[in-house]
């Protein structure tokens, strides 16, 4: 089984000599307190927290898995303890308004402690992950009195938080919602209706649980224009333990997270409080599955750590076979796996895309943290600058992150060979809890659409495109004389006017033919992360050949393996992007071609 060391040294390299975190959080209102002698605190406090609590817990929380009791949820052994030291911790409002009781910290903060989290126990870090949702939402879009009564408990920790969306006839087609809001005398609303895979949804580590549900009002338009947003708490404020008509109606029966609760959630005429304005429930709630969707992004990062974190230590050990170019080990019987130019493949394959994944999103973070700033500085025009250049980010990060972080998962599992398929070492466990990650928070093929069709294609028209390539124009001109740096900075050049190239035929092609945006965007969204990850794997080159050379804050061998896996990266995983490029281009006709009933597995 993995055990869970926090990659501290890779964290400090991007945000000391990357991305200068220290600059950045001078720039920011809530950035103050964000001194490196606090950042150095929060990392090394929650690493702790992480490898000695939370992690420990991974592989006995998915044996016993959580059980229904008398309408309450179980936890596993010890999740209880372990939240119960997480919450004294302040942990939950890190990154959360010192008014409602958080610490006031830049929300990057909270994303790098919530990637320790994850890594160390996906399943336990989703019960105060989904709270976060719920307490943004809240901050954004609730009243004063709505903020004292739910935004201080979730932010002190003592009560959790959930997302209440999909239902037994939809998952992304909200416009199908059916959860009725009836209008009370005293401003309240009783809800009724089923909510179905509702993480969080119930559990004994909080005293009570504040549900964000959707629901239609009486007369509401029909489809997503007529959904409204509400608070309807487990047990109302002062009413701890008296009935509210919230129940869980089963537990999900699932592959993999089986440590994290999903419920099924009945809402029989439970009192609920209006959240923002009546019909206008997924735009609030928007802020809410942005946030989530970043956080699943990380579960790909996390995934790909972890299996890494496993297979790494176990190919140096395992022996087997000698290596093709001779000996490595004369001594012993066999030489380690680390020796085999295809295990060595695969643990690139993970190192690559958990360091890449992980530049990825502390970029992003950034945006995140000038995204708040709007908020906290009232000045909607420089939220809606950050919150769209963030936009154009998240359906990359969630979608291609998952998809190769559940990719690696599976290299780490093979790397132990038989040995993998067997419980005892946690490999399986891992790829049963990474495959969710493509499929929540709006599955790859919805994060390509979202990507394709109303990011590039109907909002900006190729702009996010072409402004986020002048990024790998500007490090390719600038480095394309530099020996070292010259077959990254080629590299990028081409990306930047084949990611444009693509984009401009697509948009011409789907002006005649609209199902090319939906035959062409998943190879689209997987071309524009590996494309992405180009850029980043660049840009941690560039900065470890400078480190090399003029010194760093880590020893030379962290730097020499950065520029090793840089090199991996552009000549082992970035020449897929072009077979995406090649697929994306394709006429529908060999998609759409074949009549819907003549799909069959009736061969008589």
């Amino acid at each position: 089984m993995p055990n869970y060391k926090a990659p501290v040294r890779d964290m400090r390299f991007l945000m000391n000599e990357v991305f200068d975190f220290e600059s950045h959080y001078k720039t920011l209102p809530n950035g103050e307190d964000a001194t490196p002698d606090m950042v150095e605190a929060i990392i090394g406090e929650m690493a702790k927290l992480c490898e000695n609590t939370i992690g420990p817990l991974y592989q006995s929380g998915d044996e016993e898995g959580c059980k229904l009791e008398d309408g309450v949820v179980k936890t596993p052994k010890g999740f209880k303890e372990a939240y119960a030291e997480f919450q004294a911790g302040g942990w939950q409002g890190l990154s959360h308004p010192v008014e409602y009781g958080g610490q006031g910290l830049p929300m990057s903060l909270g994303l790098i402690k919530q990637e320790m989290m994850a890594t160390a126990n996906w399943s336990f870090s989703m019960y105060p992950g989904l709270s976060l949702g719920a307490m943004n939402t809240i901050q954004l879009h609730g009243s004063e009195e709505q903020k004292q009564d739910y935004l201080v408990p979730l932010t002190e920790g003592t009560w959790g938080g959930t997302m209440c969306l999909t239902e037994p006839q939809c998952g992304t087609d909200l416009g199908q919602v059916k959860t009725k809001a009836e209008p009370q005398k005293d401003g309240s609303y009783k809800i009724s209706g089923t909510k179905i895979f509702i993480s969080s949804g119930d559990h004994d580590m909080v005293e009570n649980i504040v549900h964000i549900v959707l629901a239609r009002l009486p007369d509401a338009p029909k489809g997503t224009k007529g959904i409204s947003l509400f608070i309807v708490p487990k047990y109302l404020p002062g009413k701890i333990g008296e009935d509210n008509g919230v129940s869980v109606g089963s537990l999900e029966k699932k592959m993999g997270i089986k440590a994290s609760a999903t419920c099924v959630m009945n809402f029989d005429e439970a009192t609920g409080f209006l959240i923002g304005p009546e019909n206008k429930g997924l735009e609030c709630m928007f802020t809410f599955m942005n946030t989530a969707r970043l956080g699943t992004a990380m579960q790909g990062i996390a995934h790909a750590e972890l299996s890494y974190q496993g297979a790494l230590p176990y190919a140096k050990e395992r022996k087997s076979m000698r290596a093709l170019s001779g000996k490595k080990e004369p001594d012993a019987i066999a030489d380690s796996l680390i020796h085999h130019g295809d295990v060595r493949r695969m643990l690139l394959k993970q190192k690559a895309i958990a360091e890449g994944g992980r530049a990825m999103l502390y970029f992003s973070a950034q945006y995140a943290d000038n995204m708040i700033s709007g908020i906290l500085e009232d000045d909607k025009k420089k939220y809606d600058h950050w919150d769209s250049e963030l936009g154009f980010f998240t359906p990359i990060l969630k979608g291609f992150l998952t998809e190769k972080g559940l990719e690696v998962a599976n290299d780490g599992m093979q790397v132990f060979g038989g040995h993998g398929y067997i419980k005892e070492h946690g490999m399986e466990q891992i790829v049963r809890d990474a495959r969710i990650s493509t499929l929540y928070e709006g599955t790859t093929g919805i994060q390509a659409l979202d990507l394709l069709g109303r990011k590039v294609l109907l909002t900006t028209k190729g702009k996010c495109v072409r402004d986020f390539t002048k990024n790998l124009v500007e490090f390719g001109t600038k480095n394309l004389r530099d020996p070292k740096l010259r077959p990254f900075a080629w590299k990028l050049l081409k990306i930047a006017a084949e990611w444009n190239y693509l984009t401009t035929r697509i948009m011409l092609v789907a002006a005649k033919d609209r199902d090319m945006v939906s035959t062409a965007s998943y190879d689209f969204l997987m071309y524009s992360g590996y494309a992405m990850m180009a850029y980043f794997w660049a840009l941690q080159a560039g900065v470890a050949k400078d480190k090399l050379e003029n010194g760093g804050a880590e020893p030379a061998e962290f730097y020499k393996a950065k520029l090793a896996t840089a090199e991996f990266y552009f000549e082992r995983m970035l020449p897929s992007a072009k077979g995406h490029a090649e697929a994306a281009l394709k006429p529908t006709r060999s998609i759409m071609k074949l009549k819907a009933e003549d799909f069959s597995f009736d061969y008589e």
